[in-house]
């Protein structure tokens, strides 16, 4: 159970843990804020979408070299989640797009033009 707890870590490995967890954490907070501040739908699902990515980016790099170092072997199990994280969130902020491109051209909303046939 105590396979991870060896010691206390190298200097130079908590500075870049410490960096990247809160450079991530800073970044989630941004998406947070541009989420609840931004005015319209549109302008609203970008912010959350690039601040996860990143966020969750540099909290993976912190989580990668804390446990790498800590255990003396390579941790990429990390990896998987910002793999399965950078598979869907693009793919779902597509969708919430389109349902809401869909929603508004049916309202007559200010928004370009569905694309007809060439």
């Amino acid at each position: 159970m105590n396979d991870f707890i060896v010691g206390p870590l190298p200097l130079w490995a908590e500075i870049v843990t410490a960096v990247f967890a809160v450079a991530g954490a800073a970044f989630a907070a941004i998406g947070s804020f541009g989420l609840v501040r931004l005015p319209t739908f549109f302008r609203r699902i970008h912010a959350p979408t690039l601040g996860a990515t990143v966020g969750v980016w540099c909290m993976t790099i912190a989580m990668i070299v804390y446990f790498s170092v800590q255990g003396f072997s390579l941790f990429l199990h990390a990896v998987l989640i910002v793999l399965f994280i950078a598979l869907t969130a693009p793919i779902t902020t597509i969708f919430l797009m389109r349902a809401a491109l869909f929603r508004e051209r049916q309202k007559g909303g200010d928004v370009p033009p569905a694309a007809g046939p060439r």
